[in-house]
């Protein structure tokens, strides 16, 4: 069925059959709906244009069009509006490759070089649809010196990379479709596939983890088939009463999430009915005296309980990223409870009142109150996704719930002020975690989220995109992806290890005892929405770089596993591919190489930490009326 007409069925859900079907009521019912809309629909432009910076943008400008590439349409310079704000250095006409900066002062008070450089001179040739990815080799780290600080030099026009990105596209498709279709052959309906032994596993309960967490990959990249098979599991086979405890956080982000995103997309109420059943199990969890739910939740009893190993505590990661699923949730059943008590979460720890705004990752979630159970700072694991969802949440009720963009930008500048650091003898720009106030120089590369997030909060800003901290935020974004990628460029695999540590005069190395890769997303999450806001096409330079490395080290006969060394180009990949490399690691690549995506990251849409895109509300209202003028 069409995704118009079942949209409209999802309209028919919130009315009242009777009276809508009622033939007295129905001249008066499309008179008022007429009224309705009209008004409506001055406020929702209204909106709108308040969500494009000025109302004169949002008139000239195309949904998907950067913010800063309107000059874009009638010359190749890129970055006009930018570089306006950058000072004397917009003069500069040489290339940038030492800059100087040695400290966190120096590049906090860099202003970086915009457009000026001449045009961008990295373009390859078109990729063939028979290409050798075996043949790939590493080119090593120290390369695109003059991107390290946040410039952007080059100039480009719009979609002039297009061409070559098409051809790329296909293979990042290519990929996906050997990923599901060993999955589709050889564990269909279980949790993950083995890769390499071609079986299935069901270590996360036997609810069809990859199954569900892949549904809107296979919708964007257009796999209907594929897409419509997997439904049809979803309808006859998926079952979540199961006698076992499950990860909360883990099962809402992938399987509520997937569930949301794919009915959102589809319209599909198959994936709605399970996402109201699985939501219902899951938030038996936040039955506790605190407020804050608990870790685990067995999906059939509702009995929950805390980890052990973390003392019984809560993880503040965990707890805090779950409000986007629970808020459209409550948008789609009408239970009031997912939206309020989900959100409390998030009043509870703002009343806490953590130094600068940076909250601890273990919450003692015992008694009636909660407590800060550490005093570890981080950006990475336990602690990530609570920053990126204070401003997601934020965006998906349409920039008006200000409190979250408050908490928002209070730990960003906390961020800035005790973790940001600069690397020596290079100069690279990254977050550090802090025990007990000590500094620990290491950034897990679950970090690398932070360069979408900060360029994603600069682009948003309320004080606009040319304010001096949407700047240093932008400059930031654009420089820690930097640093993100020679994670990846200085292996010799050119795959990133699961974190790196920084010692003075040595830049980094792989984390002791972690030098393996698990197909993580979060680099190319920067590199996609980057690139989607400001259309530098070193991103996608930078992505397709990453994906020749994982296609010549990490695949297998039938999927793609995760490497054990990333240091050893001769080793063969583990036997584990988790659901995040097709949810999120291909989607992100897929869509920084497609100049025809429907995602639009500034006006329509919001991902939740799994890369699940979601409408955000506003946009849920407009094409709900819409929706039921029709009818």
């Amino acid at each position: 069925m069409a995704k118009s007409a079942l949209r409209r069925r999802r309209g028919t859900r919130k009315s009242s059959g009777s009276f809508l079907s009622n033939a007295g009521f129905l001249p008066a019912l499309l008179g008022a709906c007429v009224l309705i809309v009209i008004g409506l629909a001055g406020g929702i432009l209204m909106g709108l244009m308040a969500f494009s910076g000025t109302k004169s943008d949002f008139s000239l400008r195309k949904p998907l069009e950067p913010i800063l590439s309107l000059s874009r349409k009638n010359s190749v310079v890129s970055h006009t509006d930018e570089r306006s704000t950058q000072g004397a250095n917009a003069g500069s006409a040489a290339q940038v490759v030492d800059d100087g900066i040695i400290n966190k002062e120096d590049f906090l008070n860099h202003e970086p070089i915009i457009g000026n450089q001449g045009a961008f001179p990295y373009h390859q040739q078109l990729v063939e649809q028979d290409h050798d990815f075996f043949s790939f080799k590493p080119q090593g780290g120290g390369r695109f010196d003059e991107y390290k600080h946040g410039n952007s030099p080059y100039s480009y026009s719009p979609g002039e990379s297009d061409a070559l990105a098409r051809s790329r596209r296909y293979h990042i498709k290519k990929a996906m479709q050997h990923a599901w279709t060993g999955y589709e052959t050889y564990a269909f309906g279980k949790d993950e596939l083995k890769p390499k032994s071609m079986k299935g596993d069901n270590g996360w309960g036997g609810i069809g983890i990859t199954l569900v967490d892949s549904l809107d990959t296979l919708w964007l990249m257009d796999m209907k088939d594929e897409f419509y098979r997997a439904r049809d599991w979803v309808k006859n086979h998926l079952d979540h009463n199961i006698y076992k405890a499950v990860s909360v956080f883990e099962t809402t982000i992938r399987s509520l999430g997937g569930l949301l995103s794919a009915y959102d997309w589809s319209g599909d109420e198959v994936f709605l009915d399970q996402a109201l059943d699985l939501g219902s199990r899951l938030f038996k969890s936040f039955n506790t005296p605190t407020g804050i739910p608990t870790s685990q939740v067995n999906l059939a009893t509702g009995q929950s309980k805390n980890i052990a190993w973390t003392g019984n505590s809560a993880i503040t990661a965990e707890f805090g990223t779950l409000q986007l699923e629970f808020r459209m949730l409550a948008r789609l059943s009408g239970i009031l409870d997912y939206k309020e008590k989900s959100e409390h979460i998030y009043k509870l720890m703002n009343d806490m009142h953590p130094a600068h705004g940076l909250y601890p990752y273990f919450i003692r979630n015992q008694g009636n109150k909660p407590e800060f159970a550490n005093n570890k700072l981080t950006f990475g694991a336990m602690s990530d996704s609570f920053y990126e969802y204070m401003l997601k949440i934020w965006l998906q009720g349409g920039r008006k719930e200000q409190f979250y963009r408050d908490m928002y930008d209070k730990s960003m500048q906390g961020m800035f002020d005790e973790l940001l650091q600069v690397s020596s003898p290079s100069g690279l720009v990254y977050i550090a975690d802090k025990n007990n106030g000590v500094l620990d120089t290491k950034m897990d590369h679950l970090v690398c989220f932070m360069g979408g997030l900060l360029a994603l909060g600069a682009y948003t800003d309320p004080l606009g995109l040319h304010s001096e901290r949407a700047q240093r935020d932008l400059k930031t974004a654009k420089a820690i992806t930097y640093t993100c990628y020679q994670m990846y460029a200085r292996m010799e695999t050119g795959i990133s290890p699961e974190y790196i540590q920084f010692f003075p005069g040595k830049d980094f190395q792989s984390g002791r005892g972690a030098p393996h890769y698990l197909l993580r997303p979060e680099t190319v999450e920067s590199f996609f929405i980057l690139y989607h806001l400001t259309g530098d096409p070193i991103y996608r330079e930078w992505g397709w770089e990453v994906f020749q490395a994982i296609e010549r080290y990490c695949r297998t006969a039938a999927g793609y596993g995760s490497l054990k060394n990333v240091h050893l180009p001769d080793i063969e990949p583990e036997d584990k591919m988790e659901s995040f490399y097709l949810a999120e690691t291909l989607k992100y690549l897929y869509l920084l190489f497609d100049p025809e995506t429907p995602v639009d990251l500034l006006h329509k849409h919001v991902f939740n930490t799994e890369a699940h895109p979601m409408r955000i509300f506003p946009i849920m209202d407009e094409e709900g009326v819409m929706d039921l003028l029709k009818q």
